[in-house]
């Protein structure tokens, strides 16, 4: 059994479909090899295991994904399950209700978190062990408050792609007995910038200073690396160490941190044999700042304006430059257009009052 369904029902783990979890999970734990992974695998925002058109189980989170969307990237697959020979482990494909708006999901992550945390004292119940987790966005927010209800060496690596969460919350997790053993790798990219901002401007932070984690961590940590993969030293140092990853062709995108050719092959290297990469080693060759906020989006591209080409002719053509596709640069169009006007208006807040 490479892959398990499960979903958080509010505060507690459940089996996604008919059956019991306890002997699902131990039969499915009783097959493993000694040493073989057990990896949590956590979808982001939008995401419903309790909707048909929205399920992760359909989706990034299945073997085998529905076609018809470019998104729709098997992360289990992707990560050695469900192939054979190289099929050893298993893979737990945690599904939770993340629809509505950004607020109720925000509380919503919180509650799976818990069911999380549930779920592993269930694992190491019968496998003691560390137990890794691979998520994206406001799924993030779930690994992370995971551990706060854990003990110590119960997770082993926590991978976070373009996570939708606070430093401060990052900082609290690394706090925790689980925090303390477990290690950290938060991918992040310039092109995610405009998706960090909102998480800042829509949801209040614990302390008012507090940034978002795409920013990095903001402080030296021995168990956390903070990996920009937009930036050019970081693409070179990946590639010394065999994994040829592409440069980004895009300024804005959510979904590259597993969408990048190349990056699950060293995700699940990381994961597989985490001492064929060790994090203070990678830390040592990389950039000790990370590059400043919107210095991807409002870099200035190379044009040719002459017969063929055409200049642009406002701000968002300038910066929509080089997107794939007309419905990329029409939705980064729209959004810098909405992160214009409010941005005017917490301008004209903050001078003139409420």
């Amino acid at each position: 059994m490479p892959l398990l369904k499960i979903n958080a029902d509010g505060t507690r783990p459940v089996l996604h479909g008919p059956g019991d979890l306890e002997a699902e999970l131990a039969q499915a734990i009783r097959a493993l090899p000694a040493l073989a992974p057990v990896m949590i695998l956590i979808h982001g925002y939008r995401f419903s295991p309790y909707a048909t058109a929205s399920n992760p189980h359909c989706h990034i989170l299945s073997l085998e994904p529905r076609a018809g969307c470019r998104k729709a990237l098997s992360w289990p697959r992707n990560l050695g399950f469900g192939r054979g020979a190289d099929d050893k482990g298993l893979c737990i494909a945690f599904g939770w209700e993340a629809r509505g708006s950004i607020w109720r999901a925000w509380h919503a992550g919180a509650e799976a978190g818990t069911a999380l945390a549930t779920l592993i004292h269930s694992i190491r119940k019968l496998r003691p062990g560390r137990v890794d987790i691979l998520c994206h966005s406001l799924g993030a927010r779930v690994g992370l408050s995971a551990l706060a209800n854990l003990p110590a060496r119960s997770v082993g690596r926590v991978v976070l792609m373009a996570a939708a969460e606070y430093r401060g919350a990052a900082l609290g997790a690394l706090g925790t007995s689980a925090g303390k053993s477990a290690e950290f790798i938060n991918v992040t990219s310039r092109e995610n910038d405009p998706f960090d901002a909102m998480i800042e401007w829509l949801v209040r932070p614990q302390t008012r200073s507090d940034k978002a984690l795409g920013t990095g961590l903001g402080q030296k940590a021995a168990n956390w690396l903070d990996l920009q993969m937009d930036c050019p030293r970081t693409i070179e140092v990946l590639r010394d160490l065999g994994y040829r990853i592409p440069a980004p062709s895009r300024r804005i995108c959510h979904w590259s941190a597993y969408l990048r050719p190349g990056l699950f092959r060293f995700y699940r290297d990381l994961i597989r044999d985490p001492d064929l990469l060790h994090l203070g080693r990678i830390a040592g060759l990389l950039p000790d700042q990370p590059t400043a906020r919107w210095s991807r989006l409002l870099q200035v591209p190379q044009m040719s304006f002459g017969v063929r080409g055409k200049a642009p002719r406002s701000l968002a053509d300038l910066l929509t430059t080089g997107l794939e596709t007309h419905n990329d640069a029409h939705r980064a169009a729209r959004l810098i257009t909405g992160l214009q006007v409010f941005r005017s208006r917490i301008l004209r807040t903050s001078v003139t009052g409420p």
